[in-house]
C-alpha cells in the first residue's frame, strides 16, 4: 500500500490572515488565483533568494501577493504589483494592509504594459532601482510583451517566475520558446499546479 505524503507544510499564518487567505481560495475559479502548492512555492522561493524588490504582473484580488509579501517580511524588501482592473486591485489593497500592513506596497493601475514601460523609464533614469525577482500572472497573450520590458529591468541573477505555462500552453508558447532559447536565461517548466515556468537572468553570454 502507498503511503500518502503530504505535499506541502506551508507558512505558519496568523488567524487573521489565515481567515482572508481562506476566504479568497473559495474564489480562485472566478480570480485565477494560484492554488496554496503554487503559493507556497512562490513564498519559498523568494525567500530562497532572499529577494529585496519583487515585481508581480497581475494583483488580481491579492491573494498570491499576500504570499509575497509575507515572504518580503523576511527579507526586508519591497512589493510593487500592477493591475488592470481597479475592482480587484482595490480589494487586494485592502487585504494587503490587513494581513501584512508592515511591508512596503505600491499597487500600480493599468495596462501591464503600459505600467511596465513607465517603470522601465524610471529605471533608466535612476529613479527606481531594478528588481530581482517579477511573478507574471496577468493577460496570457502579453506575457511575451511583459518580459521584453521585465528583461531590462531585472538584476543578473534575478528571477523570473510565470503562472499558467501548462494551462494556457498555446497562448504562452511564444514566450516559452523565448526564453528557453534565450542563453542568458536558464529555465524549467515545473508540473504542478497550471504550470509554472522558473527562469534565471545568468551573468551575459560570452561572445
Amino acid at each position: 500500500m502507498e503511503q500518502e505524503v503530504k505535499k506541502i507544510n506551508s507558512v505558519y499564518f496568523d488567524d487573521k490572515t489565515e481567515e482572508v487567505l481562506s476566504s479568497l481560495e473559495k474564489t480562485r475559479a472566478e480570480f485565477w488565483n494560484l492554488d496554496r502548492e503554487c503559493a507556497n512555492f512562490l513564498n519559498t522561493l523568494i525567500k530562497i533568494n532572499n529577494s529585496k524588490n519583487v515585481l508581480e504582473i497581475g494583483t488580481s484580488n491579492g491573494y498570491s501577493g499576500i504570499w509575497i509579501l509575507e515572504a518580503l517580511k523576511e527579507t526586508k524588501g519591497k512589493f510593487t504589483t500592477i493591475e488592470f482592473w481597479e475592482k480587484r486591485q482595490s480589494v487586494a489593497r485592502k487585504n494587503f494592509a490587513l494581513c501584512v500592513p508592515e511591508v512596503f506596497c505600491e499597487p500600480k493601475i493599468g495596462s501591464a504594459v503600459v505600467v511596465l514601460e513607465d517603470i522601465l523609464e524610471e529605471i533608466q533614469k535612476n529613479k527606481r532601482q531594478k528588481f530581482d525577482f517579477v511573478f507574471i500572472d496577468a493577460n496570457k497573450k502579453e506575457y511575451i510583451e511583459y518580459f521584453k520590458l521585465v528583461d531590462k529591468m531585472l538584476i543578473d541573477g534575478g528571477v523570473i517566475l510565470a503562472d499558467n505555462i501548462l494551462s494556457h500552453y498555446e497562448k504562452v508558447k511564444d514566450y516559452i520558446e523565448t526564453l528557453f532559447n534565450n542563453p542568458e536565461y536558464q529555465s524549467q517548466i515545473l508540473d504542478f499546479g497550471t504550470g509554472m515556468m522558473l527562469s534565471r537572468k545568468t551573468k551575459k553570454a560570452c561572445v
